[in-house]
């Protein structure tokens, strides 16, 4: 009996194998707990192995590499329609097994421990500015109730964090109220550090990073987007083209169309939303600046200002971003601005 497709359903502690052979028939259905996950996988001859992306599929990806098999990763919506009815181990484990023989299957690149690291810095980054903006707005609401407000920004939080450490304002802020709203500005003062060094870690990989700097040259793409791309977009060539990038990223209009007739509604926002974010973030910069402007690089931008809103615009220079990014990654090349014609 030799085993060719393996559909392996990934849990915390217990695994479930659904083996088949040349002809497609079932081989083996079995409970794997997870220490002998790897055991099981040595003692086979290698084979094919789909497995759902998640959280940790990236690492048994690895492993089962070293073994010699070949393993393709599949989006779990992309597997749900293998499976034929209910909801367990098993019937999930027999979809993976079925869904990762489709021609038609699109699959996901296996990221390695460095990628997997610089994106962790990347959500703690994300996390603790998260944390920071709901500290920063519990304080304000809490003063305002005292008749003490300050302009937007994140800038502006120093005046309150001052006013919180002054000890003359006893006048303006009852002493009770700064001893109730002392631990709040205790962990705004702990948190910037604490952010500053992840973006430290940051541009360091950035700068040992060839793909990362040569994102860089893009505008509106800075160290920050430019690591989290390299980092995310582990094998450009998996896209044919800009376009099929920029959708995966949820860029481009979700059709609804029938019988002939193309209707393309509002941005389908599939796939990486932080990525999705960091580019309209960096899209809407650009903008600010090319209002200021006349230059050559900026006409299309001010062409389409002046048919269209800004928010808009905004999205629509972040997916002409999305497939510059594709073609830099692909092609190994730096942005060059296009030459005006003459």
């Amino acid at each position: 009996m030799q085993i060719t497709t393996i559909g392996l359903d990934l849990a915390k502690h217990i695994f479930q194998v659904h083996a088949v052979d040349e002809t497609g028939k079932v081989a083996i259905r079995k409970r794997l707990r997870r220490s002998e996950v790897l055991s099981f996988f040595a003692g086979l001859s290698p084979c094919l192995i789909g497995m759902e992306a998640c959280a940790t599929s990236h690492h048994w990806a690895r492993e089962l590499i070293k073994l010699g098999c070949t393993v393709r990763l599949m989006p779990p919506a992309y597997v749900k329609a293998y499976v034929k009815r209910g909801k367990t181990d098993a019937a999930d484990a027999e979809a993976i097994c079925e869904a990762v023989t489709r021609p038609s299957m699109r699959f996901v690149p296996v990221k390695s421990a460095e990628q997997q690291s610089v994106l962790m810095l990347h959500r703690m980054r994300a996390l603790l500015i998260r944390q920071r903006t709901m500290l920063v707005n519990a304080l304000r609401g809490h003063l305002a109730e005292l008749g003490i407000v300050v302009a937007q920004g994140i800038n502006r939080v120093r005046e309150l964090i001052k006013l919180m450490t002054d000890d003359s304002a006893d006048a303006v802020l009852p002493p009770l109220a700064r001893r109730a709203l002392a631990p709040l500005v205790d962990q705004l003062v702990d948190l910037q550090p604490r952010i500053r060094a992840l973006e430290a870690e940051l541009l360091a990989w950035h700068r040992q990073s060839q793909e990362s700097r040569r994102l860089e040259t893009i505008p509106g793409v800075g160290f920050i987007t430019a690591t989290a791309l390299a980092a995310t977009v582990t094998d450009p060539s998996q896209f044919r083209c800009g376009r099929e990038f920029a959708a995966w990223l949820g860029l481009t209009p979700r059709p609804n169309s029938s019988g002939g007739k193309e209707r393309l509604g509002r941005i389908s926002k599939m796939g990486d939303g932080y990525l999705r974010t960091l580019l309209v973030v960096g899209a809407t910069a650009v903008i600010r600046y090319a209002r200021t402007k006349t230059a050559a690089d900026t006409a299309w931008i001010n062409s389409l200002l002046a048919r269209k809103p800004a928010r808009l615009a905004s999205v629509a220079l972040a997916n002409k971003t999305a497939r510059i990014a594709w073609a830099v990654l692909a092609k190994g090349e730096v942005y060059r601005a296009p030459v005006p014609a003459a």
